[in-house]
C-alpha cells in the first residue's frame, strides 16, 4: 500500500494536526537529518523526494534522493551500510525530517568515515586562514574496496 501524504490546508493542520503533510521545496525535496539512534551522533544530511520518504516509511530503511545523480538512493544498497530507521520525526511546519537510525557496518559516509561530518571548521578571529580539522582519524571502511572505480557521487 502506497503512503499518501495529506494536502496542506492550514497552519493549524500542519503544526497541530495528526496528518503527515510534508512541504517539499521547489525541486520536490525535503531535507533529512540523520543521527545514530543510540548515541545521537549526527551522521549525515541528505534530501528526500516524495518517493524516498514513502519508501523509507514503508520499508523502515532509509532512502534518499541523490541530487548529484538525480536518482532515488537506498542507503547501503551498494555498500551494505544500510540505515535501519528506528524513529522518523518531522519538524513543526513539516519541511524537514529527522531519521534516528541503526547503521549496519557502523558508517554512513561514502568517504569511509563513520559520519559525514568528520571535519571541524575553525572559528574565531584567526579562523580565516586556518585549515579544516579532522574529528575522525580512522575510516570505518575503504571506499575503493567497496565502490571500486565508481564515480564519486559528489559533483564539484
Amino acid at each position: 500500500m502506497a503512503t499518501d501524504f495529506a494536502p496542506r490546508q492550514s497552519v493549524e493542520q500542519v503544526e497541530e494536526g495528526t496528518a503527515l503533510a510534508p512541504k517539499f521545496d521547489a525541486h520536490g525535496l525535503i531535507p533529512a537529518v540523520t543521527t545514530d539512534f543510540a548515541s545521537g551522533e549526527l551522521l549525515m544530511q541528505g534530501y528526500m523526494n516524495a518517493e524516498a520518504l514513502r519508501k523509507t516509511i514503508e520499508t523502515g530503511e532509509a532512502h534518499y534522493f541523490s541530487r548529484s545523480r538525480g536518482a532515488l538512493w537506498h542507503k547501503g544498497a551498494t555498500s551494505g551500510l544500510v540505515q535501519t530507521v528506528r524513529e522518523l520525526l518531522i519538524d513543526d511546519d513539516q519541511d524537514c525530517v529527522w531519521l534516528r537510525v541503526d547503521v549496519a557496518g557502523g558508517a554512513s559516509c561514502h568517504v569511509g568515515y563513520r559520519s559525514c561530518f568528520y571535519r571541524r571548521v575553525p572559528i574565531g578571529p584567526d579562523a580565516a586562514d586556518a585549515a579544516l580539522q579532522f574529528t575522525e582519524t580512522q575510516k570505518v571502511f575503504d571506499p575503493q574496496a567497496v565502490y571500486g572505480d565508481a564515480p564519486n557521487p559528489t559533483k564539484l
